[in-house]
């Protein structure tokens, strides 16, 4: 597999789910705080939050990826991530479960992404974590969204 892929992961919980993405797009771990919905936005946009003056968009990754909505608990956090698509770079915020590690993930620890067939939509997985009887799947947080959906978040913040 590709050793430009091997790296530390920030990992996190989404139902019993474990997912990671590349600590180099983390910027930076918050609890749960105020956010202010933005109309006509997709239902997986919470809406913004004011981080230290800076106006970030918030998107739900539960409801990103179909998951059923859970009430917010203590351990609910928002990772604020830097996200690149075509020449657009902005800072979001994604709500997760709970952030459980930094896991170093070596190359040969990498296998693919599976081929669910043309129904399921695997283009943000960069690809699965095989490691000590379980698996993460790591996220390509830059395909997560959409280039247009992160214009329409860079015009809502």
């Amino acid at each position: 597999m590709n050793d430009a892929l091997a790296g530390k992961y920030l990992t996190f919980k989404l139902a019993d789910e474990d997912h990671g993405i590349s600590l180099l797009k983390v910027r930076e771990i918050i609890g749960m705080m105020p956010i202010t919905s933005v109309p006509r936005t997709p239902d997986f946009v919470k809406g913004v939050i004011n981080l230290r003056g800076k106006v970030i968009p918030v998107t739900d990754l539960r409801l990103r990826f179909d998951m059923p909505e859970i009430d917010y608990t203590d351990r609910t956090c928002i990772i604020v991530v830097e996200v690149e698509s075509q020449d657009i770079t902005i800072q979001m915020g994604i709500v997760v479960d709970a952030v459980t590690e930094v896991l170093p993930v070596k190359a040969e620890e990498f296998e693919a992404a599976p081929e669910f067939g043309t129904k399921v939509d695997t283009q943000y997985i960069l690809g699965m974590a095989n490691m000590d009887g379980s698996v993460k799947i790591l996220l390509d947080i830059d395909r997560v969204m959409t280039a247009k959906e992160i214009a329409e978040l860079e015009k809502a913040a």
